[in-house]
């Protein structure tokens, strides 16, 4: 198969494709290498993971995306007229970001890993006034860029610039 038909099958640039096939040989190294030094606590925590997301996580934020949807008024799927509101995903962003960054840095916000301190030498207490700055910028940011879509789609529709 030429190059030519090659990236035509595959529906993206060369750019992509080689992006792509360098981001899975990294992964696939960092697989094994982990699994090199222990492969059942690897195992373990793959499985850990499967459930607590499948069983727990999942759960949680569909529960509070249909919060956030009832919120916002969108009634269901129906043809009622009353789809998704495009500022709603202004909101789900950051919250996910925000969310992802309090699951992996939760144990440090609460202050629960003894010895942080005498390992890495940097203070341990300073990670929830992080956390909740990281999420007031998010956030922050979300509302300047839905600000600024706003702004853009006021200005065409009237036929000007913004201003």
């Amino acid at each position: 198969m030429t190059g030519g038909r090659l990236l035509s099958r595959y529906g993206g640039s060369g750019l992509h494709l080689v992006l792509t096939v360098c981001s899975l040989a990294l992964a696939a190294y960092a697989g094994l290498r982990l699994l090199a030094e222990d492969p059942v606590a690897v195992a373990v925590w793959f499985a850990g993971a499967a459930i607590a997301h499948d069983l727990v996580l999942l759960p949680a934020y569909s529960a509070l995306d249909r919060a956030a949807q009832a919120a916002a008024g969108v009634r269901g799927r129906g043809g009622d007229g009353r789809g998704p509101r495009p500022w709603l995903n202004h909101v789900r962003v950051p919250a996910l970001l925000s969310g992802l960054l309090l699951l992996v840095w939760l144990p440090l916000i609460l202050g629960l890993p003894g010895g942080y301190e005498q390992v890495t030498g940097m203070p341990g207490d300073v990670f929830a006034g992080r956390w909740l700055l990281a999420t007031a910028v998010l956030f922050g940011a979300s509302a300047l860029l839905l600000g600024a879509r706003v702004l853009a789609a006021r200005a065409g529709r009237r036929g000007g610039p913004a201003r």
